[in-house]
């Protein structure tokens, strides 16, 4: 499967941007989709999943609603109440669903470009 991530952008601290990821293929819902993050400087992150069920890390629960639409072959990162420290580029990753939603990104081997996301203080 080949992912492309977009929608990213500059955004104000406390605003919002709608990330997607579009997916070739005719399976798309047989993957748990994820997003993961990584900062300048640091180790990429998982961010969350979205399978048979929603998996989110700490720092974004609340914020963060990730979601799919099989019939666009598309999944969703909305993210609200932005913060500096949410600045990074964005990676959508793919993994064959009986993997289950996991967070562990050496278990997708379907990865995209990534998508940066700039936020201002």
């Amino acid at each position: 499967v080949q992912l492309q991530a977009s929608g990213g952008g500059l955004v104000q601290t406390g605003g919002s941007l709608r990330l997607s990821c579009a997916a070739s293929g005719r399976t798309f819902s047989s993957y748990v989709m994820g997003w993961f993050r990584q900062a300048p400087g640091k180790e990429r992150e998982f961010v969350a999943a979205i399978g048979g069920s929603l998996r989110y890390a700490e720092f974004v629960k609340g914020r963060f609603t990730i979601s799919r639409d099989n019939a666009k072959n598309t999944m969703y990162l909305q993210m609200n109440s932005l913060k500096p420290e949410d600045t990074a580029r964005y990676f959508c990753a793919a993994v064959a669903i009986w993997r289950g939603t996991t967070a562990a990104q050496s278990e997708y081997p379907y990865w995209g470009r990534g998508t940066l996301v700039t936020v201002s203080s």
